[in-house]
């Protein structure tokens, strides 16, 4: 009985000291408005389908075949849109203004991508990154279309 008691007291004890973050979801950075085409979201090694309504995290990586083209809107109604054989990935999302969190860090890798700035931009234009292989632009105006061809 005292082994059963010992086992058991070693499970909670092992459960109670599971970090918090393991147990809860993450915050979404928004959502998949527009889809056409082949379009991924590609999720740590998980290559999965873009669909309409589809949540989209940081650290998320979107990418289109050569005849995809995928719109996204973030929950500061930032909207990025990419053209076919494009990729993106979400390097940096925070939105967070009552805690002093904003921050928004985009890496266009390849193809066509155009951008139409949310509230992070006018809260904090310094806090807006939009990387290619080439260069980091900042932003200072709302839309921007970028191109950026495979090295």
């Amino acid at each position: 009985m005292r082994a059963h008691t010992a086992v058991a007291a070693a499970v909670v004890l092992a459960l109670l000291t599971v970090p918090a973050s393991a147990a809860e979801p993450q915050q979404s950075a928004g959502q998949i408005k527009v889809v056409s085409g082949a379009a991924f979201i590609v999720r740590g090694n998980t290559v999965l389908p873009a669909t309409i309504g589809q949540r989209v995290f940081e650290a998320d990586k979107v990418r289109t075949g050569s005849d995809g083209r995928l719109g996204i809107t973030l929950k500061d109604d930032t909207r990025f849109s990419l053209g076919p054989n494009s990729e993106v990935h979400l390097n940096r999302f925070a939105y967070a203004p009552s805690e002093g969190r904003i921050g928004l860090a985009l890496n266009v890798v390849r193809g066509v991508a155009a951008y139409v700035s949310g509230r992070i931009a006018k809260l904090s234009p310094d806090a807006v990154k939009l990387e290619t292989p080439g260069a980091i632009v900042g932003v200072r105006g709302t839309t921007l279309a970028l191109s950026v061809s495979p090295q």
